[in-house]
Parts: structure tokens; C-alpha cells; sequence
């Protein structure tokens, strides 16, 4: 889990891009607090996953001919 770190308001307000560029790099979760109470957590964005279409993309290969007809020979022989 990741861990969390306080910082004053104030002191966040000074510094914000620099805590940002922080917390993307360390993935360490800031919490803004103002007067010691909590009001805003900073933490890293997640990594995007895969979009559910279009997911196994690549995964699989085709052999032979999918668009023509499909005859088995088993089922010819059912007189």
C-alpha cells in the first residue's frame, strides 16, 4: 500500500508543481490539511488498462479460408 504523506495547505500552495511531479514519481499519496484537518488528497493516476473492445487483439491467427463455405465430410455421409 502506498504510503501517505500531510502537508499544510500553505505549504502545498508554495510548492504544488513540485509536489505534484512528486507524487506521479514516487506514487506516495499527499494530503492537503488545513488548520490539521484533512480536506484534499493528492495521488497518483493509475495506469490505463486495456479498453475491453478490442482487448485480445493479436492474440489469435487465422488459417485457410474463413469467408468461404464449410462442407465436413461426416456430415455428407448422412443418408
Amino acid at each position: 500500500m502506498a504510503k501517505t504523506r500531510k502537508i499544510p495547505a500553505g505549504e502545498f500552495k508554495a510548492r504544488c508543481l513540485k509536489l505534484m511531479d512528486e507524487v506521479a514519481e514516487t506514487g506516495e499519496e499527499l494530503v492537503v490539511t488545513k488548520r490539521g484537518k484533512p480536506v484534499a488528497r493528492l495521488v497518483p493516476m493509475q495506469a490505463k488498462g486495456k479498453v475491453f473492445f478490442g482487448a485480445m487483439k493479436g492474440t489469435a491467427t487465422i488459417h485457410g479460408d474463413i469467408i468461404g463455405p464449410f462442407f465436413d465430410d461426416w456430415a455428407m455421409k448422412e443418408d
